[in-house]
């Protein structure tokens, strides 16, 4: 049935008793696409009806359907014409992990980072209503903790101000928001709620339950009580929002029928679905730490992922509860990212020193200045690609204050899967203008382990430690030392090599490659590359040509940084920057990426080669001084 489904419309064709059969079909292709390749499987078996009834009601594109977060929007990209090809998601050339412009006219917004859809929607139907398009509905899906993140409750409040504004909002609530409540009265106050008498309804509705005890009392037995079936209620409407809900997410009839209403209604409604992450998958139902959230490769039998060998996270989350048994101050914060930053442990470890703030990285890094304030030392760990939202607290609320507060940036550098949201590939460019701050870089797990404790040893300044996805580097020794630099190979006076973090084993690569064409090099790993170490300007000096080697945007990045530092010494040898083009990357592996833009010991040593030569070809092409 699935293999018949070329857009929405052979959707709202399908009889309602063919429905269970589509669904299923569906399931069966996520749980195999997924086991293959690993992604976002929990939170797409627990949307299926919801999103089979979303293109039953609405018409999309027409009426543009935004996700929150994207990652639960893998049924919606099979409803939209996208089932064949489906088995490479995530791979190069294949579908995108997240809603993808250039997939799809159904997909408006490539929403990957959380807490944003509310707002995107908000803009989409003020302009559809100032273009005069009043029959269009704009629909967000949000959920699977996206409403912990502040800004989808700045938008709540701006969407309400608009009493006509034709916006459905969808809470997917898989449990992780609001506590489970269905029964006989909610779903009759559902079908109130949108209703301009609503509120007479209500009051003679409250009156009605004040009489009648035995009801409240049985009410409260199975479910809770009427208070926690009304509370999401109170909550949205006294932002002005009408509710309808708590609705079975699973039961696709339901849905459509709660949809149609609050379609109807003209104005903003909120629908609240309840639902099951990873619905339908006994290994997800059952899997306590996630539900299957994001794996990686796995049996479909069983469930059991297959072996990732050891990774640069366990390697600071090993040493993090090492630190926490020696340091009673030290203190760890995650923003809905426990397990995925290595938090995990420590948390198991200290429980009363472990704080989750959900999706609200902003809210993460001023608490922990708070923290340190209070004569703590926190500890933040976060996916790279997400400190890019709490950058102004970085740098005015810890920063300004000299807090000793230590940011750990987990998957830096190139990620590769999930396509351009996720490259973290922006922090040592935004992070270079924060005064006082301070960055490591490791470039294997010895030297994670010797950084962290160097910089939770810092107690007048924020800090900041990076390292990448995957499998952790093998260790590489140094053969010396230059200032707080370690040499590991020691050359001639031809290149400098720069190896920031794991980029120092290209550039090894690379030397080796050079010292076939005759050209010596040094390599260098500055290991702090903010600030740099000044020895790092007299070593330049005693070198023709810099190279500077780095797994992030070239712009600003830790070349440039280097270059100002020649600059400043007046030093006036050529500094060549190698980094990440400054464009968003389309998803593929990490090591199929790095070789698609140069960043390996081949392209590497091709390129400091030919600036060699025409260095050379240069010199020699100088007039004699007379």
């Amino acid at each position: 049935m699935l293999g018949s489904v070329k857009g929405p419309h052979d959707v709202k064709r399908l009889a309602a008793e063919e429905l269970p059969q589509l669904a299923e079909e569906i399931r069966d292709l996520l749980i195999d696409a997924c086991s293959r390749f690993g992604g976002h499987l929990g939170p797409n078996l627990g949307v299926v009806e919801l999103t089979i009834a979303l293109h039953r009601v609405f018409d999309s594109p027409a009426d543009p359907i935004v996700w929150d977060t994207g990652h639960q929007a893998y049924v919606h990209k099979l409803l939209t014409g996208r089932a064949t090809g489906f088995e490479a998601l995530k791979q190069e050339g294949g579908l995108s992990g997240y809603p993808s412009q250039a997939e799809s006219e159904h997909d408006f917004v490539e929403n990957s980072h959380a807490s944003t859809a509310l707002s995107y929607a908000d803009g989409l139907a003020k302009a559809f209503k100032l273009r005069g398009e009043r029959d269009r509905t704009v629909v967000a899906v949000i959920g699977d903790g996206a409403l912990t993140g502040g800004m989808a409750w700045e938008a709540l409040n701006n969407i309400a101000a608009v009493k006509d504004l034709p916006v459905v909002i969808v809470v997917n609530d898989n449990g992780r928001s609001y506590s489970p409540t269905i029964g006989g009265l909610a779903s009759h106050l559902s079908k109130l709620r949108v209703n301009r008498r609503y509120e007479d309804v209500l009051e003679y509705v409250k009156d009605k339950l004040g009489n009648v005890p035995v009801l409240y009392d049985a009410l409260h037995g199975i479910k809770k009580g009427v208070k926690d079936a009304i509370a999401p209620q109170v909550m949205f409407e006294d932002l002005g929002l009408k509710y309808v809900g708590p609705i079975d997410g699973h039961d696709e009839q339901a849905m459509e029928a709660a949809l149609r209403k609050a379609r109807g209604f003209g104005g903003p409604v909120i629908v609240h679905a309840l639902t099951q992450k990873g619905r339908g998958y006994s290994p997800a139902e059952n899997h306590d730490e996630d539900q299957f959230h994001g794996p990686g490769p796995f049996d479909k039998i069983t469930g059991m992922e297959k072996p990732k060998g050891r990774i640069w996270t366990n390697v600071f989350s090993e040493e993090l509860v090492r630190l926490g048994k020696e340091r009673e101050d030290l203190v760890a914060i995650t923003a809905a990212m426990l397990h995925p930053t290595g938090l995990a442990a420590f948390a198991e470890a200290y429980p009363e020193r472990i704080y989750d703030v959900g999706i609200a990285e902003q809210h993460a890094l001023t608490s922990a200045a708070g923290l340190a304030l209070g004569g703590m030392h926190p500890v933040v760990a976060v996916y790279a690609t997400f400190l890019n939202r709490a950058f102004d607290q970085l740098l005015m609320d810890v920063a300004l204050h000299r807090l000793p507060v230590t940011v750990v940036l987990d998957r830096a550098g190139v990620t590769g899967d999930d396509g351009a949201s996720h490259n973290g590939m922006w922090d040592l460019s935004i992070l270079q203008v924060i005064p006082g701050l301070r960055i490591a870089v490791p470039r294997d797990g010895d030297r994670l382990t010797e950084l962290l404790n160097e910089a939770v040893a810092v107690s007048d300044a924020p800090t900041v430690l990076r390292f990448p996805k995957g499998p952790v580097a093998e260790p590489l020794e140094a053969v010396g030392k230059l200032g707080e630099m370690d040499v590991l190979r020691a050359g001639d006076a031809d290149v400098l090599l720069v190896g920031v973090g794991p980029m120092a084993q290209v550039c090894m690569d690379a030397a080796v490659l050079l010292d076939a064409q005759g050209i010596s090099a040094t390599v260098v790993d500055p290991r702090w590359v903010k600030p740099l170490d000044e020895a790092l300007a007299l070593a330049a000096s005693a070198h023709k040509l810099v190279a500077v080697v780095e797994d992030n945007g070239r712009v600003g990045g830790v070349g440039d940084a280097v270059a100002r530092l020649l600059r400043d010494h007046d030093v006036d040898v050529p500094v060549r920057t190698y980094g990440i083009p400054q464009r968003f990357l389309d998803h593929a592996k990490r090591a199929k990426i790095l070789g698609q833009i140069g960043l390996t010991g081949q392209d590497l040593a091709r390129e400091i080669t030919e600036a060699v030569a025409k260095r050379s070809t240069s010199v020699e092409n100088q007039p004699a001084r007379r």
